[in-house]
């Protein structure tokens, strides 16, 4: 299956200005996007799509990498996903599936990529995405609602006391890594109908959307030898 990596990356950022272009020990998250793309097995070319030049200036010096500059009708804050996932494929030829790599996901690792990809190949499915367990103490399983005379009942269900270990897993789409096939594109929708779960650790799930994501993406880092 021949597969394109696609890091979509717009220049402005409501909740972090200049988000894509900040830094984790000397690399922006564009350019460590970038470099965990080139290091996958599976990709059979890589495109960094953004509106602004020096996003786009981030994929100088790395081979492989085809930059290409958005139209402004798909550089706003509403433009979306699909629109540009059809876009960049428009220019970047002849693809079997697309694997769209998020910039504010700097822990990703290759094989998260590949993984992913891999999943979608071995199922038949249209489309798979990277997801984490959701931690025992947000699990739903585990919950209480709080009625007017302050008292606790089951969200879901009647768990007891049960430990958290025991609860059924749940997952959550983690934002890193987004798969489809040309096919599912080609269907009018980013994600098909069957779509699998590739699971990701929590240690390489951050998002970063806000200051404090940053600064904890970059204590982690730092934590690395």
């Amino acid at each position: 299956m021949r597969v394109l990596g696609l890091i979509p990356v717009r220049g402005g950022s409501q909740r972090l200005p200049g988000k894509n272009l900040a830094q984790i020990r000397g690399r922006s998250l564009t350019r460590i996007a970038l470099e965990t793309a080139l290091a996958c097995r599976r990709l059979d070319g890589v495109v960094l799509s953004s509106d602004d030049p020096a996003i786009l200036a981030e994929a100088d010096g790395l081979a492989g990498v085809m930059a290409l500059r958005r139209p402004p009708e798909l550089s706003t804050a509403a433009a979306l996903a699909y629109d540009v996932v059809v876009h960049v494929l428009r220019e970047a030829g002849e693809y079997e599936a697309v694997a769209l790599i998020q910039a504010t996901s700097p822990f990703t690792a290759p094989e998260d990529i590949d993984g992913t990809i891999e999943l979608v190949e071995r199922t038949g499915a249209g489309s798979a995405v990277s997801v984490m367990q959701v931690p025992s103490e947000i699990n739903p399983y585990a919950m209480k609602r709080l009625d007017a005379e302050a008292r606790l009942a089951p969200l879901i269900g009647d768990h007891g006391e049960r430990p958290a270990r025991d609860l059924p897993p749940l997952y959550v789409r983690n934002g890193s890594v987004y798969v489809s096939r040309a096919a599912t594109i080609e269907d009018g929708t980013l994600l098909s109908g069957d779509v699998r779960g590739y699971v990701m650790p929590r240690e390489r799930s951050l998002d970063v959307n806000e200051a404090q994501d940053l600064a904890f993406a970059r204590f982690l880092a730092d934590q690395k030898p």
